[in-house]
This record gives structure tokens, C-alpha cells and sequence, in this order.
């Protein structure tokens, strides 16, 4: 079945990565079903990427599972599901860390990323394919200031590992995206009231940040037939933060015009 003619379910879809992603499968003519915590946000995408909105808690197991049956009622089998919801954390030592933003931190990314893989994945599985398309993080790979986030999103790594074996033979894919620091309206924020000690875009081998509908390509690619083989990756899309940012110790990265700075 092409692409076209399928049905991709993007929790999270209300904003920021998954407002991109929700968007560009539109344009390339999915069936999007918009699902967000936020109903107002999920209605205002929905709106012009075909009027699917779903209001969607993805923390808790009886919405999800109630979420997947309604849709797949509604519209058909699932062909592709996008987890993009998260919950972010500011930056803390563990001393000052609450352990209510531990708890519900790990209940949202990790928790509800497996609830939301579990109640459409089995159905895909069931119905023979489909694609999972879970959003990590470059924290997931790389030691940073926020041990909760990092923690949860490099168990959503594993979990996507795991997962793509147990269903692969029957035929469901199942990989991840780890974005890099990306122009989403969180980070905007937190780049304009100084919360950043220095541009996250400086550390890059491309001397940039990502934009949202870079990782959204990334993530239409996987969810698509054209990544037919493609099962258990972590995709990283992060402007090569990953490679160059151990550089800065050096010097940084060469400037534009060539030449190499000294060690």
C-alpha cells in the first residue's frame, strides 16, 4: 500500500517537532490523526492536516489503549505511529531535583512512550506491518545536566532496540529519532531569556541548530516504505553536535573558509 493512502498517528502532534511532523506527512499525503494532551493545539493542526484531532494523555494507560481502538475504528489499521510527547526538565543537580519531576518525567517519556508502542504496536503486529517512530534525544547518547530527561530518553533507545526484534517477523519496524538542539518554541525561549550559556548552534559541525521539519524528514523517512529495511536505528539528526562538540576544547571546528586551528 502506498504511503499516500495510509494512516500515521503523531502523539504529541499539537507543537514543536510533532506539529513539523504532522505537517510535512500531510503534504506528502498520509492520513494524519493529530493526538496532544493539549486538545487545542491537536484541533488547531488538525485543521489543516486533514481534521483528525485526538485528546491524548499519553501517561495514562486507559486513554491510550481507548485511543488506539477509536482510531483504528474510525479510520482503519494504524500504519505508522510517531511518539513525540515529552515532558522536559530544567537544568538540576540531583540534590535539587524534585522526585515528583523524576516520577512523572519517566512517566510521560519513557512510561507513555511504551504504553502508546504496546496498544498500536501489537494491533500493527497484528494486522501484519506498520511503523514506530519514537523521538529520543542527543541527551540519550551524551552526558548532560538533566538526569531525568537524559535518563528517560536513553531508555526509550533500549526500548526501541527491544521492540523492533519482537516484532519484527511480524513485519512491524520500529526505530527512533534523537533530534539535537532544535528552533522549537521551548528552546527559542530559553535561547532569548538567556537560560543557555552560549548558542547551542556554536557547537555544531554544520555551525547551526536544527530546524523542526529536518527531523520531521527524518522521521517521515522511517515511517515510510521507502525505509523498508530499516528496524532498531537511532537516527541522530543534531547538525553534528554529536562529532564536533568535543572540538571546542581544541579551538572548535574550522571556520568556513578552511584552515585548522591549533590543539
Amino acid at each position: 500500500m502506498p504511503d499516500a493512502a495510509r494512516v500515521a498517528v503523531v502523539i504529541g502532534g499539537g507543537n514543536g517537532i510533532g506539529e513539523a511532523t504532522c505537517r510535512l506527512m500531510h503534504e506528502r499525503g498520509w492520513q494524519v490523526v493529530v493526538a496532544d494532551k493539549d486538545s487545542r493545539a491537536a484541533e488547531r493542526v488538525a485543521n489543516d492536516t486533514g481534521r483528525h484531532a485526538v485528546a491524548l494523555d499519553i501517561a495514562v494507560a486507559a486513554d491510550v489503549e481507548r485511543a488506539a481502538s477509536d482510531i483504528e475504528a474510525a479510520r482503519g489499521p494504524v500504519a505508522a505511529l510517531v511518539v513525540a510527547a515529552a515532558m522536559f526538565q530544567d537544568v538540576l543537580p540531583p540534590a535539587q531535583l524534585p522526585m515528583d519531576v523524576w516520577e512523572r518525567t519517566m512517566q510521560v517519556n519513557l512510561t507513555g512512550t511504551y504504553l502508546a508502542n504496546r496498544a498500536f504496536g501489537t494491533r500493527m503486529a497484528a494486522a501484519g506491518g506498520g511503523s514506530i517512530v519514537n523521538i529520543a534525544s542527543i541527551a540519550a547518547i551524551a552526558s548532560m545536566p538533566v538526569h531525568a530527561y537524559g535518563t528517560s530518553k536513553a531508555a526509550v533507545v533500549a526500548l526501541t532496540r527491544n521492540l523492533a526484534s519482537e516484532w519484527g517477523r511480524a513485519g512491524v519496524r520500529v526505530n527512533a529519532v534523537s533530534p539535537g538542539s532544535t528552533l522549537v518554541p521551548r528552546v527559542e525561549e530559553r535561547i532569548r531569556s538567556g537560560r543557555y550559556a552560549a548558542d547551542p548552534g556554536e557547537f555544531t559541525a554544520l555551525g547551526r541548530m536544527v530546524r523542526p521539519n529536518e527531523v520531521a524528514e527524518a522521521i517521515e523517512f522511517l515511517a515510510s516504505n521507502r525505509a523498508s529495511a530499516i528496524t532498531g536505528v537511532n537516527l541522530v539528526v543534531d547538525a553534528g553536535w554529536d562529532v564536533a562538540s568535543t572540538w571546542a576544547q581544541y579551538g572548535g571546528v574550522p571556520p568556513a573558509a578552511g584552515g585548522r586551528r591549533q590543539p
